[in-house]
């Protein structure tokens, strides 16, 4: 097992896609480790870029690394669109080397639950999974390893149902006591701190 920083560290979680080419970078902090994995968290205004595009949290949320390496598992606090689960499906999702950096191989398809209903025009509501799309395009494109796709796509089933369920730790409880820990951290950022 690779070394982890002390909880409270900042670090970073880098994306890349499958032929090694970068994809998100989020600036995090090390929040601790539980029966689940490893569990980083990103304050307020964090910020988070790839190539062509940059956000900064718009919600204080926390992710999960499990040791099985195949997603990740973002929860947001108070998101402005109700955003509460967005799973990153991944592959060789692990902490690196440098014990200041997890990273992963995106895979494309994400499993959303919304806490809240939104216009049609915006697209689904609820529980579902995402970017089917951009799953069949890559899978051709970046000529993904059969057994790779039957296991992410068997997984990615059982990852919806087990989020419509509320299992742990897909459930409010796990998530909200590391929500909590990042919160008594008080740390922020604005988009000047740089």
């Amino acid at each position: 097992m690779n070394r982890r920083p002390a909880p409270g560290t900042e670090m970073v979680f880098q994306w890349r896609k499958w032929d090694g080419s970068p994809h998100w970078r989020h600036e995090c902090v090390y929040l601790g480790a539980d029966e689940w994995g490893d569990w980083v968290g990103q304050p307020l205004g964090w910020h988070s870029i790839r190539p062509g595009a940059e956000f900064y949290a718009a919600a204080p949320n926390v992710t999960l690394v499990p040791p099985s390496g195949e997603f990740a598992l973002t929860i947001n606090r108070d998101h402005p669109f109700g955003m509460r689960i967005y799973i990153d499906l991944g592959w060789d999702v692990r902490w690196s080397d440098d014990p200041l950096m997890a990273t992963g191989i995106d895979m494309d398809l994400d499993v959303i639950r919304l806490e809240r209903d939104r216009d049609p025009a915006d697209g689904p509501s609820g529980t579902w999974v995402d970017d089917r799309d951009e799953w069949a395009e890559h899978s051709i494109r970046y000529d993904y390893p059969s057994d790779i796709t039957t296991r992410l796509e068997a997984l990615t089933l059982d990852l919806e149902t087990r989020v419509r369920a509320q299992e742990a730790p897909f459930d409010d409880a796990t998530a909200d006591a590391w929500l909590d820990r990042l919160e008594v951290l008080g740390l922020h950022r604005s988009r000047l701190d740089g």
